[in-house]
């Protein structure tokens, strides 16, 4: 163990894990291969989703010479982000669940 003392984040988070494993509502199963394959596959195919996003926000930042279409473009593009990641993160939860 470390010395270092924990946060208080760490602890609400064991106290939660504790609390699921408790209430049955948690299984830790291994995964299979096929899952952890299918994890990866969806992980891949969300960091190549976003780096194509990435490279077309980056041409239209240098088309775009007006601040407030770039600050529109930016937030657009931060969204964009965001909705890949959460479907990445939507994916991986319905692998882990047995869910295709």
């Amino acid at each position: 163990m470390s010395d270092k003392p924990k946060s208080a984040f760490d602890l609400a988070m064991e106290r939660l894990d504790a609390e699921d494993r408790e209430a049955g509502t948690r299984k830790e199963a291994p995964l299979s291969a096929k899952q952890k394959e299918a994890i990866a596959e969806a992980r891949r195919i969300a960091s190549s989703r976003i780096a194509e996003r990435e490279i077309l926000f980056k041409d239209s930042m240098m088309k775009t010479p007006e601040p407030e279409l770039r600050e529109k473009a930016e937030g657009e593009y931060q969204i964009d982000r965001q909705r890949i990641n959460d479907d990445c993160d939507r994916a991986i939860e319905g692998i882990r669940r047995g869910k295709s």
